[in-house]
């Protein structure tokens, strides 16, 4: 029996900048044919974040592969148990490289709970003083953490003066409310696509479009109709598509709105 074609990848005008990527999972092979299929669907920057001690150094090489990668540096919650103030020091020394974009990605994660809670804490507010110091944005993980996350980021209302990305956004309403309060973008990506997320496309419904990014977190979240293969930035059309029907407005629309937003978050000096 064969398998039901899916629909090929869409491309539109408007090119799109992928916020939140995770490229160092791809040997050499897979990275240069996901960024050749990515080009050809109009994807025209792409931003691969750090996570680890472990691959802060992979994500400055990998800003070296191609003029449109670009990266971050940062602890990830579940890593927080290893921050250092020589992890710190790392980071504060590699955001001074004119292709690392940003602090992150950094946050809490109560969900699995992978690190302790009290280092979790401890690790998005260190790192949070660094985007202060540096005057860098910032890209915030949070899961089940919404109080701690609200009350962290309180602490420091006006005083990240470059903003920063909620990304993977699924907390609820009041949460975002917050965020979008301080100033905040919220990234959306696959999830917005899933039969289940109704809780995600109703933040997307009440989050202005001039602060909205999109992203795929990839080679997780892979989009429908394309879940259960590795994502990957050339499948950013598709959630472009959902979140553009969510808003009620044309795509291109949409597209050349959160273009916008990327480039004012990201590439503005």
């Amino acid at each position: 029996m064969s398998k039901k074609k899916r629909r090929e990848i869409p491309r539109f005008d408007t090119p799109i900048i992928e916020t939140h990527c995770h490229l160092d999972y791809l040997d050499s092979e897979q990275l240069a044919a996901t960024l050749q299929k990515s080009a050809e669907v109009g994807i025209e920057e792409i931003i691969t974040i750090a996570v680890s001690p472990d691959n802060l150094d992979r994500v400055l090489e990998l800003t070296r592969e191609a003029d449109n990668i670009w990266g971050t540096q940062g602890i990830h919650p579940h890593e927080a148990d290893s921050y250092s103030d020589q992890v710190e020091a790392t980071i504060r020394e590699r955001t001074a490289d004119e292709r690392i974009l940003a602090v992150g990605e950094i946050g809490l994660d109560y969900y699995y709970d992978h690190a302790d809670r009290g280092a979790q804490r401890q690790a998005f507010e260190c790192q949070l003083q660094a985007a202060v110091d540096l005057d860098m944005p910032v890209v915030i993980h949070t899961r089940d953490a919404d109080e701690d996350t609200r009350d962290i980021l309180s602490n420091f209302s006006g005083k990240l003066s470059r903003g920063g990305v909620i990304h993977s956004f699924t907390a609820g309403l009041p949460l975002a409310e917050f965020c979008l309060a301080e100033g905040f973008m919220l990234g959306f990506n696959g999830i917005a696509t899933f039969n289940a997320a109704d809780n995600v496309r109703e933040v997307v419904a009440a989050t202005p479009v001039e602060q909205i990014l999109l992203e795929t977190d990839a080679p997780y979240l892979t989009p429908v109709p394309y879940r259960g293969r590795p994502n990957a930035p050339f499948y950013l059309p598709f959630i472009a598509e959902r979140v553009a029907e969510v808003k009620a407005i044309p795509v291109e629309a949409l597209l050349q709105q959160v273009y916008r937003n990327s480039r004012e978050l990201f590439f503005t000096d």
